[in-house]
């Protein structure tokens, strides 16, 4: 990884029916155009996870780019109850997509985005925004990572076909996304036509890549092994998404 004094990083201020959003970008410092990947944060907001997840993306070489669904000083308690933020965008389907699409258009438009490389990965409610953005079916998303993710398709009229690859990497311990949903995401991206796979880590829970994570009572806790394999899944993914 590069040294974080080498990343140019930043503010990423768009807007979407009358909203304004502030995400974060971190990219090499003194580079030409870069592929692109995108960052869903988890329910508490565009917080310290998604943002230092867009500086060790940086630190391979790509844009990263932390989202912002919820609006410009809207944030969420990191150790807490976040269900009054992420519950109207999970019961409005359509929402979330209008502003996922918001953020991907804005991040092509940057000086920095090789336009026709860019992807989205997500983590816990940001996995499902990954997964989201792939049902979009947006032409310029080559790829979507949902990390501990959830799973629920948007039911919000006819799936077109996801042309974006997807990779689904899930805790088989998670019981915020049991087997059957994960099976039932298995065959909604085959309905779907997608390319796609999902890596499942034996004994790993919800938030498996969190290290404060440490509620196993409640199916939350940080699996260091889940972590790594993870991560080095999607670097590979990557490298082949943008190839």
């Amino acid at each position: 990884m590069s040294d974080p004094k080498a990343l140019q990083t930043g503010k990423f201020d768009y807007s979407e029916g009358g909203t304004a959003f502030e995400g974060y970008i971190a990219r090499p410092a003194n580079a030409a155009k870069a592929p692109c990947v995108l960052v869903g944060h988890d329910w508490s907001g565009c917080n310290e996870g998604s943002c230092g997840a867009a500086d060790r993306l940086a630190g391979l070489g790509y844009v990263g780019i932390a989202l912002d669904v919820y609006g410009k000083g809207v944030r969420g308690d990191q150790q807490g109850d976040n269900t009054h933020l992420m519950g109207p965008l999970f019961s409005d389907r359509a929402l979330l997509r209008r502003r996922l699409v918001a953020g991907i258009e804005a991040a092509a438009a940057h000086p920095a985005v090789d336009a026709s490389k860019i992807a989205m990965i997500g983590y816990c409610f940001g996995g499902l925004c990954a997964l989201d953005l792939a049902r979009s079916a947006h032409p310029m998303l080559k790829g979507a990572v949902s990390f501990h993710g959830i799973f629920q398709p948007p039911e919000i009229g006819p799936q077109a076909r996801i042309t974006a690859k997807v990779l689904v990497l899930h805790g088989w311990a998670d019981p915020m996304a049991k087997p059957e949903a994960v099976v039932g995401l298995a065959k909604e991206l085959t309905d779907a036509g997608a390319d796609w796979q999902i890596h499942g880590y034996g004994h790993a829970m919800h938030a498996f890549t969190f290290e404060g994570a440490n509620a196993p009572e409640r199916g939350i806790l940080y699996n260091a092994a889940a972590n790594h394999r993870s991560w080095a899944a999607m670097q590979g993914f990557l490298q082949e998404v943008f190839a």
